[in-house]
């Protein structure tokens, strides 16, 4: 029987394969960037989380949402990761076994800032008079 074109797989977003392959990508770089052995100016003293890793569905390539702590210095601290990731994926092959190790592109997390943003938007002046009128 063959598959027809209009699988509905496709839309529902990555497979569970994708997404259990970025989390345990996402796990090991969390214990990588935990170990300081990332020699790069900007990312010393810098305590970065990575938020989320989306693989290609070929699994080879990922991207690394990545935020350090409190936002600061974002712009530097992912250009310092995106100059030391042959190191990072040499020691993420290490720890993750896989037949082929995706290459990494580090990229900031800007889900926070628009979730600050919403956060304003909900608080502010026109939005709280409409929350307290009767319904």
């Amino acid at each position: 029987m063959s598959r027809s074109h209009h699988d509905s797989s496709h839309t529902h977003g990555p497979s569970h394969r994708l997404l259990r392959v970025g989390e345990n990508i996402r796990h090991a770089l969390s214990e990588i960037f935990a170990r300081g052995e990332i020699h790069d100016p900007s990312l010393e003293e810098i305590s970065v989380t990575v938020t989320e890793v989306r693989c290609s569905p070929d699994l080879r390539n990922a991207t690394v949402f990545v935020m350090p702590l409190g936002g600061v210095n974002e712009k530097d601290v992912v250009e310092g990761l995106n100059r030391s990731r042959k190191y990072i994926r040499g020691q993420l092959s290490r720890m993750v076994s896989m037949k082929y190790l995706p290459n990494l592109k580090f990229t900031g997390d800007g889900s926070f800032g628009e979730a600050d943003h919403i956060e304003q938007l909900l608080h502010s002046p026109h939005v709280a008079q409409d929350l307290d009128k009767d319904d």
